[in-house]
């Protein structure tokens, strides 16, 4: 039996969807914050005392020159001393990733721009842009400049803003889950329902603040606007905030729409997952165009990621899987992300190796798909617009 381990420790990598990090000096609630996706932290909730904060602990405080495990209270006071910035940029450089694909419809305080966040990390960068942000961007604009409710206007002004951001990015994200959940009626809206739609939401739109879209018929036609452009479609599945309804989360209700679609040329990137990883491996492994990756999972799972990753090959072809961190405002996202996959990875595969009698050849060439050529196809980036290979 071969005892030759597996090390993925400088395994190239391209995060397919993550986000921008706060410069910010941050306090330990602030950063508690940024390591939960709970809104709150309750009185005797310590977010230190969970897998992500021990994680923390454990591979982000030698970064910042602490040793394993410092007390959170060190590890918060040696960022502050370091500064938000530097100490950012320190696990950012730490994580080794190669290419990032931004999503840039949400951002944090005091963010890195992408170039920031790209030299830091010293990869590309790629970007993804959010349907929902951009329409309702886009419609408190057009309200402001006296659009008023005209449907038809503003579906021809959101036609043309759409196809002018996708031309620079690689694919768009949705966040039907959380505004309509995925037990939507899969259909193509006709152009007046769009229309009226349209209508009745421009109509509730005042002041300032950015609209939220809720809409089903909307957020329909968005999805497929997408899937009529042939491009990159990167979907919320499973957990997250405590803004979802989680029970309306589960892939499998997209079954209808991902049969429909199959040859449209559209792909479907379905982002984290958790719990429902073995379900979206399912929907990877029977429909052409669909990819998966089980995301903030990993950080969220920190000892157990490795668990989950292993779960997450099941079904899925191996061609099929996506690496992706979800990090946002807090770059110790970025370190344990990368930290945690690699090794998660590492397990899975030597576990095959050893006990299954898997080619070491065939793991390393799993582990190279996964973490960056899966990317390359489903993003269609063999043309010279995708990340430049170090």
């Amino acid at each position: 039996m071969s005892t030759k381990q597996i090390d993925l420790s400088e395994l190239r990598l391209f995060d397919h969807h993550c986000h921008s990090v706060t410069a910010a000096d941050l306090d330990r609630r602030e950063l508690e914050l940024l390591i939960t996706e709970a809104s709150t932290i309750p009185p005797g909730v310590d977010r230190f005392h969970t897998q992500v904060g021990m994680s923390v602990r454990r591979w982000c405080a030698p970064v910042l020159g602490l040793e394993p495990f410092a007390s959170a209270d060190a590890y918060v006071a040696r960022r502050q001393e370091l500064g938000g910035r530097e100490a950012s940029r320190r696990l950012l450089a730490a994580s080794g990733i190669a290419a990032l694909g931004l999503e840039t419809g949400i951002e944090p305080e005091d963010a890195f721009s992408p170039d920031d966040m790209a030299t830091s990390c010293e990869a590309d960068w790629l970007e993804i842009i959010r349907l929902e942000r951009e329409t309702e961007r886009l419609a408190q604009r057009f309200v402001a400049d006296g659009g008023g409710r005209d449907g038809a206007a503003f579906l021809a002004a959101l036609d043309e803003h759409l196809r002018s951001r996708l031309a620079g990015a690689i694919g768009v994200k949705s966040i039907a889950a959380y505004r309509i959940g995925l037990d939507f009626n899969s259909s193509r809206p006709s152009s007046a329902e769009a229309v009226t739609a349209l209508e009745r939401w421009l109509g509730t739109i005042q002041g300032d603040a950015l609209p939220r879209l809720t809409d089903a018929t909307i957020i329909r036609m968005l999805l497929w606007w997408a899937i009529d452009h042939q491009t990159a479609i990167q979907l919320h599945i499973g957990y997250g905030d405590d803004d979802v309804d989680l029970h309306r989360c589960n892939p499998l209700l997209l079954s209808t729409l991902l049969r429909e679609t199959a040859s449209s040329g559209a792909r479907f990137m379905l982002l984290h997952c958790y719990p429902f990883h073995r379900e979206a491996g399912y929907l990877a492994d029977v429909f052409p165009h669909v990819y998966c990756d089980v995301g903030l999972a990993i950080n969220y799972t920190g000892a157990r990621s490795s668990a989950i990753i292993a779960e997450s090959l099941e079904l899925t072809p191996f061609s099929k899987v996506l690496f992706s961190t979800d990090a946002f405002g807090a770059a110790e996202l970025y370190l344990l992300g990368t930290t945690l996959f690699r090794r998660g990875l590492a397990r899975t595969l030597q576990d095959f190796h050893e006990h299954e009698d898997w080619p070491l050849d065939d793991c390393h060439r799993i582990a190279e798909d996964i973490a960056w050529h899966n990317a390359i196809r489903a993003y269609q980036l063999t043309d010279g617009r995708g990340p430049t290979p170090r």
